[in-house]
């Protein structure tokens, strides 16, 4: 079956070859472009969403049926193809050309001026391409990226049916819930006052699916988050791999996320070597260490050391009393500027400013802090197994976390600037484990959960009893939960759940929340649990993140077709937007406050 053919078309604009020389055919598509070599003779490029084509102009008449449309009208041309006398080997259909003999406006462009060239739309300013994302999305490049989300998409589905899991979707209108980020609310109608929340994840559904007696659960999950634009993130709303298995623990999610994605990561990525199974497990202390991140890239072969005990006492006010950490870098070839670049860089992603020098090609140290380290020479050259050529860059503060991630910040950039530091041309997957259950808040100060409040905490009961008689630091519990990394990029957090009632209310009264607190925040989840749960595990990689590395764009809004901007606005429809005062009276809502103009 022809899966192109229509009623507008026999053949789409990407189809035709030397072997249809002779016959006579319907296209229909977008007017790309309109060259005119003559009165009577010019070249017409003719777009769809397979290809182009190139309809050659023959006649005054037809000549003049073109040259009467804007650039991006749709329109019909019938014709015999025929083949090119000057062929095109860049394109697949550069053997042939159409010769119209009709051509029919299908769709007018009602504009002289486009907002940018569609071929070229990369290169305009984000807001035009947001705002006409239609016009956009005609570019075959930026369609792509589209097309790959869906392939990606259906492997992963098909990937997951073959593990023997069950799509099953969830609610999207939910009850509002403390999952770190703020929820975007939907007002009731029926129930004046009350709200709607839109799932920032669905988290307790699928643990609630588990305590239902559903084995292995997952969807293509779309969460929504009232949260602001990164690179790697979108506002508003983004989609997810979210999966849960029963009676089943760490290495049972791992298992099935290393058969999973590898060969889809091998088969659609811009690279075509994914890490094997097992992916490589690091400790998350051992991984703020060695790398000054949690999200390492193990494309990089460099890692952070400790010199606070060789460099404390040197003179240099800075590492005075500060934890400092060094990065390596053998056969360092960067000039000054560049160095003066780096550190420059670093210190605007980091907010810390870092230091430097070099053992030079005749074994001296030199550059930037080289005079404070002159005594120690042979120390610092045995300890960090320096040669000549290498350069080291240092991070120093007062605080432990504040010095490993400006290392790691500073190692990431080092890796970039270095090529053979670095293989670019792999996925290099990497699961982080072993997260502290508690930290104290930044903000409060007081004992906070770390990450996932429904993970089991390592030890169980035995060690929240310990840690709540005091016989054992809080922040020394770690919990079932661990992070899947690739080439820097978190795709996804997951957790073996706490799904024991007695150990979440004791998990949470370390935090100063109560049982009525537990009853109060997770209803369903908590009365569930107490008819008797089975163990259960699971994870969601984002999907938005693995496609943006499959295609490897920088952006995430590359490879959503309709992306808000970094202030969650979509520009295209006005969203969001104001609605009527009737609409608001209706939901029993008052505006107190409104965005100035």
């Amino acid at each position: 079956m022809d899966n192109t053919k229509t009623a507008f078309r026999t053949h789409s604009c990407g189809e035709l070859r030397a072997q249809n020389v002779g016959q006579t055919v319907t296209l229909a598509g977008f007017l790309e472009n309109l060259r005119e070599v003559g009165a009577s003779l010019g070249f017409a490029v003719l777009r769809d969403f397979y290809g182009v084509t190139q309809v050659v102009i023959e006649t005054e008449e037809m000549m003049a049926a073109f040259k009467a449309l804007n650039k991006e009208s749709t329109v019909q041309v019938t014709g015999t193809v025929r083949e090119r006398d000057s062929k095109n080997p860049k394109l697949p259909t550069g053997d042939i050309e159409v010769l119209p003999q009709t051509v029919t406006v299908l769709g007018r462009c009602r504009h002289n001026e486009l907002p940018f060239q569609v071929s070229r739309s990369r290169e305009a300013d984000e807001s035009a391409r947001l705002k006409y994302r239609y016009l956009d999305l005609r570019n075959p490049e930026v369609k792509d990226n589209i097309v790959l989300r869906s392939q990606v998409v259906a492997a992963l589905r098909q990937a997951m049916q073959e593990q023997g899991f069950l799509e099953i979707t969830t609610p999207i209108l939910t009850a509002s819930s403390p999952e770190g980020a703020r929820d975007y609310l939907v007002p009731s109608r029926k129930h004046p006052g009350k709200f709607y929340a839109l799932p920032q994840a669905p988290q307790q559904f699928k643990q609630l699916l588990m305590a239902s007696g559903f084995d292995k659960y997952f969807q293509i999950a779309p969460c929504f988050r009232d949260e602001d634009a990164r690179g790697d993130r979108s506002p508003g709303e983004f989609y997810q791999l979210d999966m849960e298995m029963a009676f089943a623990g760490q290495e049972d999610v791992f298992a099935v996320l290393e058969q999973v994605l590898p060969p889809i990561f091998a088969k659609f990525g811009k690279y075509n070597t994914a890490s094997p199974a097992p992916f490589q497990r690091v400790g998350y202390n051992e991984a703020m260490e060695a790398f000054g991140t949690d999200k390492p890239d193990l494309r990089i072969d460099l890692r952070v050391q400790d010199v606070t005990g060789l460099v404390a006492d040197c003179g240099f006010e800075p590492f005075a009393g500060a934890r400092v950490k060094a990065v390596k870098v053998t056969n360092f070839t960067a000039t000054r500027k560049q160095i003066d670049k780096l550190c420059a860089d670093v210190e605007v992603q980091s907010g810390q400013k870092v230091y430097w020098f070099r053992l030079d090609e005749s074994g001296e140290l030199a550059g930037g802090i080289a005079k404070f380290l002159q005594e120690k020479k042979a120390q610092v050259v045995e300890t960090l197994g320096l040669e000549p050529g290498c350069f080291v860059g240092l991070a120093a503060s007062g605080e432990l976390r504040v010095a490993q991630k400006t290392a790691g910040v500073l190692l990431k950039m080092l890796g970039a600037l270095c090529p053979e530091h670095m293989d670019r041309e792999q996925y290099a997957f990497c699961w982080i484990v072993d997260f502290p259950m508690y930290e104290i808040g930044e903000e409060s100060g007081k004992l906070e959960f770390c990450h996932n409040p429904f993970s089991m905490p390592a030890g169980g009961m035995e060690a929240l009893k310990r840690a709540k008689a005091g016989e054992l630091d809080p922040l020394s519990i770690t919990a079932d939960q661990y992070d899947l990394v690739c080439n820097g990029v978190e795709l996804s957090s997951g957790a073996v759940r706490n799904h024991d009632p007695e150990i979440m209310i004791a998990a949470f009264d370390m935090v100063g929340l109560g049982e009525a607190d537990v009853r109060a925040k997770f209803p369903a989840m908590y009365n569930a649990f107490t008819y008797g749960a089975p163990p259960h595990a699971g994870i969601a990689p984002g999907v938005d993140r693995m496609v943006m590395l499959l295609a490897g764009e920088d952006s995430i809004r590359e490879i959503i077709p309709f992306p808000m901007n970094k202030s969650a606005q979509d520009v295209m429809m006005g969203a969001p937007g104001v609605v009527t005062q009737a609409q608001l009276d209706e939901l029993h809502i008052a505006v107190t406050a409104t965005e100035e103009e």
